[in-house]
């Protein structure tokens, strides 16, 4: 560096010290984040739902097989890190590169197009899995059955996350995160109802219907498959609709573990087989609503 250099300020070495910080706080970046229990359409929702409104947040890209998001964002990632590690889904940083803004685009472009194609097919999954929580709500109380009455909570669960997803389009974050939470609290209190019921019934007994069971397990199962088919030619599209398929497959096991269990109750003439299975499934929408309860603004 010459005397002039050093006299005048003008040498390369401010510049360089400049252009060596700016890059943690300028420009777009896209950040790896491995999600562990990142497996269905909830995980999913809820991601989106704790990081929406985020200003320095342009898209999200989602690798359900590798359980990974990839966030395009400008500027620092710590607020996005923050967001997804209070979710409880074992979320972790993989690394943070730069990104182009033409892939920034691409990917936000894509994700728009996607939205579009997918939401009426939402919709239709919506309804469905809110008419069958009516009528296997009400069979379940008809029948007895804690089963029927878990797995009505189980179709609701899918409800809400759909209507969650419809409903947020447009609108604040904070508004979004209420109604996620309000759709939480039903659901925890309908879930702790069921336990409570399973707990009453295994201490004074009960006679669950068996044919009802099965006739309204068969209804749900056919139900399920019918969204199963419906999400089918979406699910090599986005990684929402792949997890769709994946979270819609697991609600017929659960619907042929109902009919399975009033098999077992026709054929032992007991009622566990009946409270066995509305206790596993009570206890998986119980978890599914404190990862709900978990989201923040």
């Amino acid at each position: 560096m010459t005397s002039c250099d050093k006299s005048c300020g003008c040498g390369p070495e401010p510049a360089t010290t400049e252009a060596a910080t700016a890059p943690s706080n300028e420009g777009t970046w896209v950040s790896s984040f491995s999600v562990p229990k990142m497996d269905c359409p909830s995980e999913e929702r809820m991601i989106r739902l704790a990081l929406n409104g985020l200003p320095e947040l342009n898209s999200l890209s989602f690798d359900l097989s590798s359980r990974q998001v990839r966030a395009f964002h400008d500027g620092p990632v710590d607020q996005i890190a923050t967001k997804l590690e209070s979710l409880g889904l074992g979320a972790t940083l993989l690394g943070t590169q730069p990104a182009s803004q033409e892939a920034a685009s691409a990917n936000s472009a894509s994700e728009e197009l996607t939205a579009s194609k997918e939401a009426s097919t939402l919709k239709i999954l919506l309804g469905i899995n809110a008419a069958m929580f009516v009528i296997e709500m009400g069979a379940g109380l008809i029948a007895q059955s804690t089963g029927l009455i878990a797995d009505s909570l189980d179709m609701f669960a899918d409800a809400a996350v759909y209507g969650l997803a419809l409903f947020a389009v447009g609108r604040a974050a904070r508004l979004q995160v209420r109604a996620a939470h309000l759709a939480g609290f039903f659901q925890i209190v309908l879930a702790l109802g069921v336990l409570v019921e399973v707990a009453r019934r295994f201490l004074y007994g009960s006679e669950p219907e068996s044919m009802l069971m099965m006739g309204i397990g068969l209804i749900a199962l056919v139900a399920n498959v019918s969204c199963l088919l419906m999400i089918y030619g979406h699910r090599e599209g986005g990684a929402h609709m792949k997890a769709s398929w994946i979270f819609s497959a697991n609600d017929v096991l659960a619907n042929t573990g109902v009919i399975v269990a009033g098999a077992l109750v026709a054929w032992t003439g007991s009622p566990y087989p009946d409270l066995v299975i509305g206790t596993v499934v009570g206890l998986i929408v119980l978890n599914g609503a404190r990862r709900i309860l978990a989201l923040k603004a």
